[in-house]
């Protein structure tokens, strides 16, 4: 009788971690949807960016910008995005292992003497990067910081690694974070943010409509730093939502795996439960007959 009441508390205990796992997963949905709607509302904005780009890229000059200008590369400052919040699977796992992949090209490419400085978004992924020690590599954890930063926010920490960018501190400035494609498929990118690579600025404008000759004031070069910067800022807003979304994607994936598994253990509890309480019921019948025979 004690193991049919330890089984019965345990399918209570299975029965409510089901119960709470689906309403997560029905949260983290909503929450992938919510982040999805705010990616389409930075959409016209993106957009219009693009359409000045495709304007003054085909007036064919030689723009000239402090954040398109290369340098040699000396140091290096790496935002690694992550989340503050656990119960999302792999996730942060799978950023952390993109970020060691980039550390180890990024020392092939310019040398093992090139400083990396390490700047995380979200707790989980600093505690990982915080238990790196290596030479010429650090770890900035700075305050206001997260995953679920404001846009206010997001705009003025890319103004940070700007004024990083352009005072010398960092040489090339690049961010790993989960590229959303889907709920079922989010994929870990690197992306360089500065220098603003010519290339990167080209792909955007190739999707941009309308690209006819203009008459620019006061010159193409001028509105080029200023709209410069906004590029920089809309596709760090973007990065930012994709990475948010793909979190909440993989905890619903997450919260989905844990659902099955309680339920299939629910089951499994249940089918032992009603074997035991069977077995008790012939016990105890077989006992009764036993006495009226004995009689």
């Amino acid at each position: 009788m004690a193991t049919l009441k330890a089984l019965k508390t345990r399918i209570g205990s299975v029965a409510s971690s089901e119960k709470i796992t689906g309403a997560m997963k029905m949260i983290s949905s909503a929450k992938v949807h919510k982040n999805e709607l705010e990616l389409r509302k930075l959409l016209p904005f993106k957009d219009q960016v693009k359409s000045i780009m495709g304007h003054l890229l085909d007036t064919d000059i030689d723009f000239n910008s402090p954040l398109i200008n290369e340098r040699e590369v000396k140091r290096v400052g790496v935002v690694v995005y992550g989340t503050d919040d656990g119960l999302c699977g792999a996730y942060n796992m799978n950023i952390f292992k993109k970020f060691l992949i980039e550390k180890a090209h990024l020392r092939d490419k310019y040398g093992d003497n090139v400083e990396i400085t390490i700047i995380p978004v979200g707790k989980k992924v600093a505690k990982a990067c915080l238990k790196l020690k290596e030479r010429n590599l650090r770890t900035i954890v700075m305050p206001g910081i997260d995953s679920k930063m404001e846009s206010k926010t997001v705009n003025e920490f890319t103004h940070t690694l700007r004024n990083d960018f352009q005072t010398g501190i960092y040489d090339l400035v690049e961010v790993v974070y989960m590229k959303f494609v889907s709920m079922g498929k989010q994929v870990p990118t690197v992306d360089q943010l500065y220098p603003v690579s010519r290339k990167a600025i080209e792909d955007e404008a190739a999707g941009a409509e309308d690209n006819k000759l203009y008459i620019f004031e006061p010159d193409p070069n001028s509105i080029f730093n200023e709209v410069l910067p906004m590029f920089v800022l809309s596709t760090m807003q973007e990065i930012t939502i994709e990475n948010r979304a793909s979190e909440q994607a993989a905890r619903v994936m997450a919260m989905q795996a844990a659902n099955d598994n309680a339920k299939k253990l629910l089951e499994s509890l249940q089918l032992e439960y009603n074997k035991l309480r069977q077995q008790g019921i012939t016990t105890e019948l077989l006992d009764i007959l036993g006495g009226q025979i004995g009689r």
